[in-house]
């Protein structure tokens, strides 16, 4: 999974078909769906998967209410279309579930 090098790069990938995944080195439950994610990549291949490190983006985390990891915003054409945001672990297939009501 690509990591988000700068805003002005979540700000450009805003525009096209995007899953944004806000995580951190040091979070449990982040690792814990890590291993499977290549798997709804492979699912989902019409997005674009960018991994946003919750400590180095701390300004986009609060502009988009992210206080807890994992979470994630999914933008399409500009406009968020999407978000799974929470500090609960969340498990692979509800990670899936949510993609898919997209």
């Amino acid at each position: 999974m690509q990591q988000l090098e700068s805003e002005q790069q979540f700000e450009n990938l805003k525009n096209e078909q995007t899953v944004f995944l806000f995580t951190a080195d040091w979070c449990p439950d982040c690792k814990v769906i890590e291993p499977d994610l290549p798997q709804l990549e492979a699912k989902y291949t019409n997005y674009k998967f960018i991994s946003v490190d919750r400590d180095k983006f701390i300004d986009i985390c609060i502009n988009y209410d992210i206080m807890g990891i994992p979470s994630f915003l999914v933008f399409c054409d500009g406009n968020q279309i999407g978000s799974y945001i929470g500090k609960e672990r969340k498990s692979i297939e509800q990670i899936d579930q949510f993609l898919a009501s997209l």
